[in-house]
């Protein structure tokens, strides 16, 4: 009998995710082969009257295949497997598997090809910006490693996660996404970090439910050439199977001029993958009531309960500042009292202090609300 947790979830990711309608095509992407999840998955689609296609893949296959691959092989992979995505309308990714750094050993190289020949225009380009799509976590012995809890722990804590009221949050981040729109200067403060940028013109986006599982964030972007200042973000970041902390940018109208982190080559390896790593694409603030500490998990880490992002690369197309890049890297800066603190202005007005919003309209997004 299957856990019932799990048929929630899946109703959830089709019903609510990405709603799939009677004759749309769903690509149920596993990676780390959780099969019960994706039986479910392919009954729901199915309840719906959709027509679901089912990918199996294991990152420790793929190191190999990575490893060994050309540039002509990876070229006509990308251009078979965009073949098939020009064909969905709608796409569920599940990742899990047993070690979050299983590509940290791939020569660079080969991760630079894979990421600009296959994850940029397969992904970025027409999975991101033509279907309509959901990306999760499943939870495994070694996110709850991750997440020092015990497995069992861990899995009720992820259903807890996954499981929240998203229409309700949805509902709540309404007057964030109003303010966000019209709001010209932005000013971060906290330990390490100084750092004013403009999102005059950019508008805003609200993510509840419908790209992410987890999901509790607004997002936006800085005008390009704005940003100037330091950020010291202070939630470790696994890029590309390496694991980065401390991580500190310095900006100059708007391009990272220094970075530093506890492998300072390699971040700046990534910085120079090209012109559009080394300026901001999205700004984001995150608010999801149940995560509370990073576990080396973007899903998880960039909707921190009193957290933001700042992310070098690519801009999404909701928000387009015009910022092209083949890297797109949430990183996160922790902003409640235990992380250190600090504080959020918009147009030089406190909107939020310590991880908490201090706006009476914004009040509904502090984690007692959403619960």
């Amino acid at each position: 009998m299957r856990d019932a947790r799990l048929q929630k979830l899946a109703a959830n990711l089709v019903g609510y995710s990405i709603d799939v309608q009677p004759g749309e095509n769903v690509l149920i992407d596993l990676i780390g082969l959780e099969l019960e999840l994706g039986k479910c998955l392919i009954e729901e689609v199915t309840k719906r009257g959709g027509r679901p296609f089912v990918e199996l893949s294991d990152r420790s296959v793929l190191r190999t295949m990575l490893t060994h691959a050309t540039k002509e092989q990876i070229e006509l992979w990308s251009k078979l497997d965009l073949e098939r995505m020009e064909q969905m309308q709608g796409y569920i990714g599940v990742r899990s598997g047993s070690n979050v750094n299983e590509l940290s050993d791939v020569p660079k190289e080969k991760m630079r090809l894979y990421e600009q020949l296959y994850t940029h225009p397969v992904h970025m380009e027409e999975r991101v910006k033509r279907t309509k799509w959901v990306v999760l976590r499943y939870p495994t012995p070694s996110m709850a490693q991750l997440a020092n809890m015990s497995t069992e722990a861990f899995e009720d804590f992820y259903f807890n996660v996954c499981n929240l009221d998203y229409a309700k949050m949805d509902r709540a981040q309404d007057p964030l996404q109003s303010l966000m729109s019209r709001t010209d200067r932005v000013r971060i403060v906290s330990p390490g970090t100084d750092l004013t940028f403009s999102i005059n013109g950019i508008g805003a986006k609200k993510c509840s439910g419908q790209r992410n599982i987890p999901d509790g964030e607004v997002f936006s972007a800085p005008v390009r050439d704005s940003v100037n200042g330091v950020i010291t973000y202070n939630a470790p970041s696994v890029y590309s199977g390496t694991t980065f902390q401390n991580i500190s940018f310095t900006f100059e109208n708007g391009k990272i001029v220094k970075a530093t982190s506890n492998d300072t080559a390699k971040l700046n390896e990534i910085l120079d993958s090209d012109e559009g790593a080394r300026y901001i694409g999205e700004f984001a603030i995150g608010f999801n009531p149940y995560i509370l500490h990073p576990m080396n998990d973007i899903l998880f880490d960039e909707k921190i309960a009193g957290s933001l992002h700042f992310t070098p690369g690519q801009a999404y197309e909701e928000t387009d500042n015009g910022n092209r890049s083949s890297i797109h890297w949430d990183l996160v800066l922790i902003q409640r009292p235990e992380y250190g603190g600090g504080e959020i202005y918009f147009d030089d007005v406190l909107i939020r202090k310590d991880g908490v919003f201090v706006l009476p309209e914004l009040e509904a997004l502090n984690s007692e609300n959403l619960k």
